[in-house]
């Protein structure tokens, strides 16, 4: 597809896409010299920052979720903050509070709001499910509309504004399951496995030596909103669109095309925003494959990570040891390509 297609100032066009790969390539190599393997783990990461989205990083401890995330964000020379998820944290500790504040002068008090950690552009929201759902829900009003609210004062927060958090396998002690409506409000639950053999065998030379790579940031918070906004220029053919809604649809076992599998296993299935984040991580994922429209295996691509936390099985499941991603593979096995 030429690039008069997409835009009648081809030229403006085409150099906005050129820096586009221009960064994600700097930020990539920069991530490679810190973080060994990871190379799925990584490129979602990216995917979600050229999105807009949230992201959440499942893995044990040590493998170098927390690592990735600041390498990240050092790159991308955005404000970053960390928030450590204790089982004491307080919701006030994230959205920050009103104090009362006494002039020196006149000697009259007035409340003054101090920001928390959450005004930031990279929030790390470390170890998520190890503080109480009531300390977890201080992130779903910040997570969906930007914006956080402390004694009835809505307060905007910086642009561009995302959460990367980590977890530990639910199955471990003194973990919380984070709640249905904030997962859903997760683009990709990204999976961190342990490493092989040989890149555990790098990651022990990088880690005993003297050297300390110096990551040095290549973008901007302005240059950042602009790719988000070249992503969502990539066009999607109605016939992968028409897919994508089906391939969701299918996930609900009382939907009309759910297989007998997902009837059998599925409790409860994708929303409308799976659908959408679908759509746009495809679109991510094309761009930085220098492709100018979306493609099948895009779709299938993002799938997985997009849908594995939004889906919950039942105690059919369980028993038999299935899990989503199992489910989802399946699925996308069984639904019908899209013709063309």
């Amino acid at each position: 597809m030429a690039f008069t297609d997409l835009n009648p100032d081809a030229a403006q066009l085409q150099t906005r896409i050129e820096r586009f790969h221009v960064v994600r390539k700097d930020i990539l190599r920069q991530v490679r010299e810190v973080i060994v393997g990871q190379d799925e783990v990584i490129d979602q990461v990216l995917i979600a920052l050229f999105v807009g989205g949230h992201c959440l990083l499942t893995g044990m401890p040590g493998t170098a979720k927390t690592l990735m995330v600041r390498t990240v964000a050092d790159a991308l020379g955005l404000v970053f903050r960390r928030i450590q998820f204790t089982p004491d944290l307080m919701p006030s500790d994230i959205t920050g509070t009103d104090i009362i504040e006494e002039d020196t002068v006149t000697g009259h008090r007035k409340w003054t709001f101090v920001q928390g950690p959450i005004f930031g552009n990279i929030v790390l929201a470390d170890e998520i499910n190890r503080t109480p759902p009531k300390t977890q829900a201080a992130l779903l009003e910040a997570m969906q509309e930007r914006s956080c609210t402390v004694r009835g004062h809505v307060y905007q927060l910086p642009a561009p504004f995302f959460v990367l958090a980590t977890q530990n396998p639910i199955e471990l002690e003194g973990t919380y399951p984070l709640p249905e409506a904030q997962l859903d409000r997760f683009l990709f639950n990204s999976i961190l496995d342990y490493l092989s053999p040989e890149d555990e065998l790098k990651v022990v030379d990088l880690t005993t030596a003297t050297r300390a790579p110096k990551i040095v940031p290549v973008t901007n918070a302005e240059e950042l909103l602009g790719f988000q906004t070249l992503v969502r220029q990539v066009p999607i053919a109605e016939t992968l669109a028409r897919y994508v809604v089906n391939l969701v649809r299918a996930t609900r076992h009382k939907s009309d095309n759910a297989p007998d599998f997902v009837k059998k296993y599925v409790s409860y299935g994708g929303s409308i925003r799976a659908a959408q984040f679908i759509v746009l991580a495809a679109k991510a994922r094309a761009l930085s494959r220098k492709r100018y429209h979306v493609s099948y295996e895009d779709i299938t691509a993002v799938a997985v990570p997009v849908l594995r936390h939004r889906i919950l099985l039942n105690f059919h499941a369980e028993s038999e040891r299935i899990d989503t991603d199992n489910i989802l593979n399946r699925l996308i096995a069984v639904i019908p390509q899209p013709k063309g």
